[in-house]
């Protein structure tokens, strides 16, 4: 029995290892953009949902107003969604600038009110190239020409693009910041590799016309979340290939890092709801596989204390991850010049497999909490 144990435990290992050599070898993979702004052609269209931000949505304003892109090829879209404080009164007075607002008035309660908002933008935009973000995002004044730029010297109908936490308060925020550099370096990989598994909402463009060929939000507006990773993975089914992932440190979109542990994992269950309502299964066999792997991690530490056979094996494991993590966050760390970072790797990796066990089974069996709403 310790035999086949060793076994599966090892099998495990080193499924996750090949798996870290692929990522490695994806962001490798993506080339920096060549600079090239001016004589822009495609009309763009901004779009932000927005819920209760009044504390930061003036600042998102601002940045956008501020882009260097030519105003007469960009619109400012934002849908308030039954915000309940002064956000829409913050964006209507930016309206003398061109801001537009469009305030969801739903009747009925939905259990996706953000693809709603979404929805809703494109239906009035008049852009070709529909660009999303946060309503609690900065971003430097050239993000949307590099956006563009990237567009339009080559034939993607989707480009996902980097996003990193900023102003870190304490210990906890550095801490998610070097682990949503891993989950965006994943999705970024991916594409390297000429496949899409994930992207982040706070930095995402597509073609207004393939959104509506995939069907917009059709047969994904049942879940709350997914209208950034769903999307993007019916859009790799029907232009498999034509995703980029857009490795330029003019197109960051900067985010804060959650407070709270509750507000972190009520993210984090957001986030895995929808892994198993991806198109392709082999990424959801593929994060079954890494589920398993961090499961016996934890499963061979707890079995240490009666044998330490079973410790060995978990140290094993562990140095393993930490060195190939290790390889893989640098040179994505190093894109976001924060590689200091790194070093939060070590105690990271434990708390890291208790909630990551923990999220895959919450994530897909309960409810969580999300802008003040109760949502699956």
């Amino acid at each position: 029995m310790i035999a086949l144990h060793s076994c599966i435990s090892l099998l495990l290992t080193g499924l996750y290892l090949l798996v870290l050599v692929y990522l490695i070898k994806g962001w490798a993979a993506l080339k920096r953009p060549k600079p090239g702004y001016g004589n822009f052609i495609t009309k763009v269209t901004v779009m932000i949902a927005a819920r209760n931000e009044e504390e930061r949505i003036a600042f998102t304003i601002d940045d956008i107003l501020a882009q260097d892109y030519p105003k007469h090829l960009m619109e400012v879209i934002f849908v308030d969604d039954h915000s309940t404080d002064r956000t829409a009164d913050i964006i209507k007075s930016y309206a003398d600038r061109g801001v537009k607002l469009l305030q969801l008035k739903e009747d009925k309660p939905l259990n996706s009110y953000k693809k709603k908002a979404i929805a809703k933008a494109i239906g009035l935009s008049t852009g070709d190239l529909m660009v999303a973000t946060d309503a609690d995002c900065r971003m430097g004044t050239a993000w949307l020409s590099a956006i563009v730029s990237y567009y339009e010297t080559n034939d993607w109908v989707m480009i996902s693009s980097p996003v990193t936490y900023f102003e870190e308060r304490n210990l906890f925020e550095y801490m998610q910041t070097l682990e949503f550099a891993y989950l965006i370096g994943i999705g970024a990989a991916f594409i390297g590799n000429g496949r899409a598994s994930t992207c982040n909402g706070a930095n995402l463009a597509y073609r207004k016309d393939v959104f509506y060929e995939v069907g917009g939000f059709s047969g994904i507006d049942e879940l709350a979340s997914g209208d950034d990773e769903l999307l993007l993975q019916k859009v790799a089914e029907k232009y498999p290939g034509r995703i980029g992932f857009l490795k330029g440190r003019e197109a960051i979109v900067f985010t804060h890092a959650k407070h709270t542990l509750n507000e972190f994992l009520q993210q984090r269950r957001r986030w895995a709801s929808k892994s198993t309502r991806y198109k392709d299964k082999k990424i959801v066999a593929l994060a079954v596989s890494i589920w398993l792997f961090n499961l016996s991690l934890l499963v061979n530490a707890s079995l240490g204390f009666y044998d330490i056979y079973f410790f060995k094996l978990f140290v094993l494991q562990f140095l393993l991850k930490y060195l190939f993590e290790a390889a893989f966050l640098l040179p994505i760390s190093a894109f976001f010049r924060r590689t200091n970072l790194v070093g939060l790797l070590i105690l990271i990796i434990p708390v890291h497999v208790i909630y990551f066990v923990y999220i895959g089974l919450m994530g897909n069996t309960r409810k969580y909490l999300w802008k003040g709403r109760l949502v699956r």
